[in-house]
């Protein structure tokens, strides 16, 4: 079983919105990149909702910056865990992420949105109160394991997290 850990979080002081997966996956790990794998439709969706044609096609560290610009940061509710490849069934033995400690730290996020059950899940279970505190969005999964969303549902359920398209 591998040992996993998060990235360090993509975000700024204007950020508003901050999006949590759950733990990068294989390919992610791999690249140090969020959402790495090319099947994953997360770049493609926030290029919609950011209004950045192409946004996939990007390398890396514009996507990132493409973002921030939207004022949408990115983490992972996980800090570490034990999993055998991918799938966020199989993850074991999980650490969290000081959410609150960033949170704290970037008073203008109003907006947690939480990419997929898993990270729904752990979010709930280590952070409670917070979701009491935050306007929370649990949105369905961008992976591409999560084949009973087509892409332009999952455009239409993610639009939700700014407020211009509600």
């Amino acid at each position: 079983m591998d040992n996993c850990k998060s990235f360090k979080p993509s975000i700024d002081n204007n950020s508003s919105i901050l999006i949590l997966g759950s733990m990068p996956g294989v390919k992610s790990l791999e690249m140090q990149q969020y959402y790495a794998h090319p099947k994953n439709r997360f770049w493609r969706i926030m290029g919609i909702i950011c209004n950045v044609s192409n946004l996939q096609e990007f390398d890396y560290d514009s996507k990132l910056i493409a973002l921030l610009k939207n004022n949408i940061a990115l983490w992972d509710t996980l800090k570490s865990c034990n999993r055998q490849g991918s799938l966020d069934s199989d993850i074991k033995n999980e650490i969290p992420n000081d959410i609150k400690g960033l949170l704290k730290k970037y008073p203008a996020i109003k907006t947690i949105c939480l990419n997929g059950n898993k990270s729904y899940c752990a979010f709930k279970k280590y952070f409670p109160d917070l979701l009491q505190k935050y306007n929370c969005l649990k949105m369905p999964s961008t992976s591409p394991a999560n084949a009973r969303y087509s892409l332009d549902v999952l455009i239409k359920e993610w639009a939700k997290i700014c407020s211009k398209f509600v």
